[in-house]
């Protein structure tokens, strides 16, 4: 394998990390305690065309490969990681299944717009009594004339109070297997409640979603056959994990540099504490940590990209990287010490929101036992 990431990858990389640099990392905090999805900034990126990144050319997007889609993510999330949940959500998995199932219409009025950032998307597969069991969705479509009556709870839809529509995953056919459906917000029958409120990623906002006998006309049956959903949706798994894997690296890379520069600043005992060995093995075992993250998510994502079996390398990546990212925050909040407790430096969000890799793709105990059932296959 060739590490040297290609002339085409470097300036996807250096594009977003001057964008990170000149309009994110300013407003980051801002963005935070608005509260508020940062719909301005959301429309900058999908003018930078990162929405299209990773789809076909003939689909309106730039046709690029996942390590690229990596390296712009580590540069978004080591600004705001509320910013980089929101415009992840919309260039995989609120709009994947729009891309590979949807109707010449859907894709004229939905995707195509969702891909300049004019239309939001969001998932719904998680319910009160399902999360990383798929087998205990019970959201249910009953077939009527003309389409179908969704009904059912999901819980923890990304970016749901601000979207146009939703990729919803439901049960319908004889054998109640899962279908993939297109639920627009104007449906009739779709209740959207309150955000969640959450320890961390504040400006991505996550809400429940309620279905009363919601119509869904046949036309928006993603799935081409009744219970295919769960195909789709393993298909596209690998590469959730691996994203968020990026993500989980840009987060642990903003709070490791907000440690280095304090380190040289602070004054101790007539010396920067960067002079102490105390502090020196802390920020060498957070660069380390990093970097081996980095080439872990990095190499599923070449394999990825390569079309070679990556699924356990995926989960792979994804563990490490999560759990690597929790410990370099923490660290870095014990670098600043007291300063690490306070608001005024960026740390204690670096520390709040990391924790939201640790649940997108699957929660560490689920990725170990998939890579564990990888190795005995």
């Amino acid at each position: 394998m060739n590490f040297e990431l290609s002339d085409e990858q470097v300036q996807i990389r250096d594009t977003f990390a001057r964008f990170c640099d000149e309009r994110i990392a300013p407003r980051a905090a801002e963005i935070d305690e608005a509260h508020a999805f940062p719909h301005a900034l959301f429309r900058e990126v999908a003018a930078l065309g990162f929405f299209g990144l990773r789809y076909a050319v003939e689909s309106g997007g730039l046709g690029l490969d996942l390590v690229s889609l990596c390296l712009a993510l580590e540069e978004i999330s080591r600004g705001s990681m509320s910013l980089a949940g929101c415009v992840t959500m919309q260039s995989l998995m609120g709009t994947k299944f729009l891309e590979m199932l949807g109707s010449a219409d859907i894709k004229k009025r939905l995707f195509e717009p969702a891909l300049r950032g004019d239309k939001i998307g969001g998932i719904c597969m998680t319910e009160p009594n399902a999360g990383s069991d798929l087998g205990g969705i019970a959201t249910a479509a009953r077939k009527v004339d003309g389409g179908y009556a969704l009904k059912g709870q999901k819980m923890w839809v990304t970016s749901a109070p601000v979207a146009d529509f939703f990729t919803v995953f439901a049960r319908a056919g004889a054998e109640k297997k899962l279908t993939i459906f297109l639920v627009e917000k104007d449906f009739k029958g779709l209740a959207i409640g309150k955000a969640i409120p959450k320890m961390g990623v504040w400006a991505l906002p996550t809400s429940e979603l309620a279905f009363d006998d919601c119509f869904v006309p046949d036309s928006h049956r993603l799935s081409h056959a009744e219970g295919d959903g769960e195909g789709h949706l393993r298909k596209l798994l690998a590469e959730i994990r691996i994203v968020t894997g990026a993500l989980a690296l840009g987060g642990a890379r903003g709070a490791l540099e907000e440690a280095i520069r304090y380190a040289g600043e602070r004054q101790q005992f007539g010396k920067p504490i960067n002079r102490y060995q105390a502090i020196q093995l802390k920020l060498a075992e957070m660069a380390t940590d990093l970097e081996a993250a980095r080439r872990l998510v990095h190499y599923a994502a070449w394999l990825k990209d390569n079309d070679k079996p990556h699924h356990k390398e995926a989960a792979m990546a994804k563990l490490f990287a999560s759990e690597a990212a929790v410990g370099i925050c923490d660290k870095a909040a014990r670098v600043l010490a007291s300063y690490g407790y306070s608001m005024e430096y960026s740390v204690q969000r670096h520390l709040r929101d990391i924790r939201f890799t640790l649940i997108g793709g699957g929660t560490s105990e689920i990725l170990k036992l998939v890579i564990a059932k990888e190795l005995s296959a």
